[in-house]
């Protein structure tokens, strides 16, 4: 949720011409993470919410490729660009951390 809120403070001043560009889809990506994260941790499986974590993971990379994009496009600012990626670094870190997490619980123990 803080990414996807930083990627709208982050987009609020882009050209108008990008609304329904690079905008929409950088805020469309970035909502597609946590929404993906709730809609697997609301499956009845580790399996499926794995799935969607995986679903997330690539949403999230393209929130990554769009946000550089944008700033060689200098729509935003490096100390923009620099507070987005990180914290698509650490939403990706705890995405990844679950994943194991739960890969790991379905393991038999022996």
């Amino acid at each position: 949720m803080d990414l996807a809120n930083a990627v709208y403070d982050a987009t609020q001043s882009w050209p108008p011409d990008e609304r329904y560009g690079l905008t929409s889809q950088v805020r469309r990506a970035a909502v597609s993470v946590a929404s993906n994260i709730a809609e697997g941790k609301g499956r009845n499986s580790s399996g499926e919410f794995v799935h969607f974590l995986g679903i997330a993971y690539g949403s999230l990379m393209e929130v990554h490729t769009q946000i550089i994009l944008a700033a060689r496009r200098k729509y935003l600012s490096a100390d923009s660009e620099r507070e987005v990626l990180e914290l698509v670094a650490r939403t990706g870190q705890l995405i990844n951390a679950l994943k194991k997490s739960l890969k790991n619980k379905a393991q038999p123990t022996q």
